[in-house]
């Protein structure tokens, strides 16, 4: 099977250097028209410049490829429609969107202010939610459309000293459930990229000898499929220096209390039975959970509940 692009159009946020720029390398190479957005900030979020993403733009342009820049501020509405717009423009239609922008303002929750909290959920969250949203119209006309956005090990596993970016990437994994049942009508399939890389976001926090190992380009193969014509959907993939792994949520199942026995103390008592990984199971929807407790108690009082079909 081989993966193309042929004729679909991308947009890649954050596209102006690492992750991003390899991801609009990546897409470009395969045939994709692809959309360049960088606002040219710091890694802190400050200032803007267009030269990075105009950088990336001539570098598919002298492989061959189609490409345009676009310096949109992904957290801002006005100017994320104004690059669909542009885009619907330039070629008509876009099949994939790849929510990769962000930046990063790490402190210590004692220390961090709200200001930092908020900034940063504002591009990597509501940064995401922002250019979906003004994709989805499209996409659903279309009846196909293609979106990944970029959680973290730090949102899916915790970082100190990373409150603001851990809540912002953990936030990820529930949107794409959402959006995994509502685009599946119509196509669309939504799914989450976990990036470990080294960057300009994570040079400092590296040690120099990894940096070759967990090269960018090494991920982009992972998200190539993720956007892909046969891609799955509601997957979230980790990977990094060629590795790839599937992070899947899980619950135990747990135990039922009835009535009167259903105390604090009763809880506490059970807890490591509550805890206990046999016959835990991944659960894909927010109902399949209240089926399963509905179900245990149900049974435990010796009840039969009809589902219905």
């Amino acid at each position: 099977m081989s993966i193309r692009f042929d004729d679909r159009v991308a947009i890649v946020t954050g596209a102006g250097t690492g992750l991003g720029r390899a991801h609009a390398m990546g897409l470009a190479a395969r045939g994709a028209k692809v959309v360049v957005n960088d606002l040219g900030a710091t890694t802190d979020g400050k200032g803007r410049n267009s030269d990075a993403a105009n950088a990336v733009v001539a570098e598919i342009l002298a492989a061959g490829g189609q490409a345009i820049a676009h310096g949109a501020d992904v957290s801002d509405e006005v100017e994320v429609a104004d690059m669909v717009a542009r885009t619907m423009e330039r070629w008509g239609r876009i099949d994939i969107l790849v929510n990769n922008a962000g930046i990063l303002r790490d402190k210590s929750f004692a220390k961090m202010t709200m200001d930092d909290f908020r900034k940063v959920l504002d591009v990597h969250l509501m940064g995401s939610v922002a250019c979906t949203h003004a994709c989805w119209p499209i996409f659903r006309e279309q009846k196909y459309g293609r979106v990944v956005l970029t959680s973290s090990s730090s949102g899916l596993y915790g970082n100190f000293g990373q409150a603001n970016y851990g809540a912002a990437k953990a936030a990820m994994m529930g949107l794409m459930n959402v959006l995994h049942q509502e685009g599946a009508r119509d196509d669309i399939r939504v799914n989450t990229l976990s990036p470990t890389a080294a960057t300009r976001m994570t040079e400092d926090l590296l040690p120099p000898e990894s940096h070759a190992l967990l090269a960018p380009e090494t991920i982009t193969p992972g998200l190539l499929y993720l956007v892909s014509e046969d891609a799955p959907s509601r997957r979230i993939l980790a990977a990094g220096a060629g590795c790839f792994a599937m992070t899947r949520v899980y619950e135990t199942d747990g135990i039922t209390l009835l009535d009167d026995e259903n105390t604090p103390e009763a809880v506490a008592a059970a807890f490591d039975q509550v805890a206990n990984n046999e016959g835990q199971k991944e659960l894909t929807s927010a109902f399949s959970q209240t089926q399963k407790f509905a179900q245990k108690a149900a049974e435990a009082r010796g009840l039969k509940l009809n589902w219905g079909s």
